[in-house]
């Protein structure tokens, strides 16, 4: 095994855990990244910016996984009475949690709370319908579940959803709920649901200082750890002790073919015509759609596979950046805590609000500034991708007036990325993607891990996850690889806990699923 050489296409957080891990135990193995652009950390990275720092996303490192969570104190260990971060830049910092959604000009707590709050902003009638409607659907629910919106309704009530949910998702898919496949949500779940909000809310608050809050559900969390400049700082940490174990990582390279024999892939070509030969093992983060196409160019494939994979759909992801004097953000202090908020306004197209100031204070260089991403999830080519960024920034700064958050002598300055395939869609033919998944089972020295390598809308911890699981079945010579797809499929991560008779999602086709087996109640992409 020491002379084995591994590559590993893509340097986001699933590709560095792959390389990290397999170096950890084996430090004479060959570990070769090869990643497309010039940035660490995939949509982890942090984007400097005159010393403003932009998380694209927004991520919490948080995970009920104790692998994940050492992981990452073991890089970056959290703040103490003894590592202080106005001392040393390698340190998780430990934040609150504050999230609210944007609705009727009001702000809502995130999840959505019983309290005096909502009964003042909705009105006493519009509360009375959601509790109505909600019995309604406890008693009526739907038995069929073969949507988004049936599963949102059958959760939460009609008039909840109606509310809540479905403007949003249709912003951040680009689809109605009704045509969304509920598939999507089983790899988000986190245990929300009306009376889990409910008893948290009534409970008293755990005054534990656990980071890792076992017993609560994470839709629910309210602390997190964070990298004191953001997740990018952590990502290009674990990259150069990457490189410090004698792991190589090469930036600009694209993987442009993958050739195929007797199950095997034998060489890999990139973008400059390099050609990599006598590859043990090809562990790949690239999207799916990307990866079928580059195999097509080089082996024979069945048809059926190349034309699903070359369908597959992905929303594209556009952040604005605003450097502000103020925003109308304040709470009864006159203080702005939130660390992000979701734009439920359906007369706007911005999706979410971060404020990375309060993330970490220092993301920003002048701390008396608020530093502002606004999210819009896209498609490539579609009206607002096809913007210049002059005139993006121009149309993101008029939705801010538009619902009343900025003036134009708030702002100081803007900036713009944009970030291509950023969320695995699930819809058109998502439902055939099993017939992929079982071609690339097929071929022993591939392994697919992370968001885009498996196409399914995984957390960071879960991506790291499957890193993990992968580096596992190389290093004991394992052509099984039902370990890594089973990853966030666990109960730990389920509301329902699967009966024994029931198979987990990813293990079935779309025709063998039972309706009581999809249970998507992440209402909305989460933080990391």
């Amino acid at each position: 095994m020491n002379n084995k050489m591994v590559i590993i296409i893509g340097a986001g957080p699933a590709g560095l855990t792959a390389a990290y891990e397999l170096l950890k135990n084996n430090k004479s193995m060959n570990v070769e990244i090869y990643e497309e652009t010039n940035v660490i950390g995939g949509i982890s990275q942090t984007v400097n910016n005159n010393g403003n720092r932009m998380d694209i996303g927004g991520h919490r490192f948080f995970s009920k996984s104790d692998k994940v969570m050492n992981f990452w104190i073991n890089i970056m260990p959290e703040e103490s009475s003894s590592i202080s971060p106005e001392n040393t830049d390698r340190v998780m910092l430990i934040r609150n949690r504050l999230s609210r959604i944007f609705f009727l000009k009001k702000l809502f707590n995130y999840p959505v709370t019983l309290s005096k709050d909502l009964i003042f902003n909705l009105g006493f009638l519009r509360c009375a319908k959601i509790g109505f409607s909600y019995i309604k659907s406890s008693i009526f629910p739907y038995k069929d579940v073969d949507s988004l919106e049936k599963f949102y309704v059958n959760r939460f009530g009609r008039e909840l959803y109606n509310l809540f949910f479905r403007d949003y998702t249709e912003k951040v898919w680009g689809v109605k709920p009704s045509e969304l496949s509920p598939d999507w949500g089983a790899q988000r779940v986190k245990g929300l649901s009306v009376w889990k909000t409910i008893i948290n809310a009534l409970k008293p608050k755990n005054k534990t200082d656990d980071i890792k809050q076992k017993e609560v559900e994470t839709s629910l969390i309210e602390k997190f750890l964070y990298p004191k400049y953001g997740p990018g700082q952590l990502w290009e940490t674990v990259a150069k002790e990457i490189e410090n174990m004698g792991g190589k990582i090469y930036f600009n390279k694209k993987i442009e073919k993958i050739k195929i024999e007797n199950n095997k892939v034998i060489s890999i070509t990139a973008q400059d015509n390099e050609t990599i030969n006598n590859i043990d093992h090809l562990i790949s983060t690239m999207p799916v759609k990307d990866l079928i196409h580059s195999i097509s160019l080089m082996s024979s494939i069945p048809e059926d596979i190349a034309i699903t994979a070359s369908k597959l759909q992905y929303r594209d992801f556009i952040t604005v950046g605003l450097l502000l004097k103020d925003i109308a953000l304040h709470n009864k202090d006159g203080i702005v805590k939130d660390n992000w908020i979701y734009i439920q306004e359906p007369y706007v197209k911005v999706a979410r609000l971060q404020l990375f100031n309060n993330w970490s204070p220092y993301m920003v260089s002048d701390k008396k500034l608020h530093y502002v991403g606004m999210e819009y999830m896209c498609f490539e080519n579609d009206e607002l991708w096809s913007m210049s960024d002059d005139e993006f920034i121009k149309f993101a700064i008029g939705e801010m007036k538009s619902l009343k958050l900025i003036k134009d002598e708030d702002i100081v300055s803007s900036n713009i990325v944009k970030i291509k395939k950023a969320y695995p869609s699930y819809t058109g033919v998502y439902n055939e993607f099993y017939k992929i998944k079982e071609y690339t089972e097929k071929i022993d020295n591939l392994f697919l891990i992370g968001r885009n390598g498996m196409h399914r809308y995984n957390n960071m911890d879960h991506s790291m996850l499957s890193a993990m699981e992968a580096a596992n079945c190389i290093i004991n010579n394992n052509v099984d690889k039902s370990s890594i797809w089973n990853i966030n499929t666990e109960e730990e991560y389920h509301e329902i806990k699967t009966r024994p008779d029931q198979t987990r999602p990813d293990q079935t086709r779309p025709d063998q699923t039972r309706p009581d087996q999809t249970r998507p109640d992440q209402t909305r992409p989460d933080q990391n």
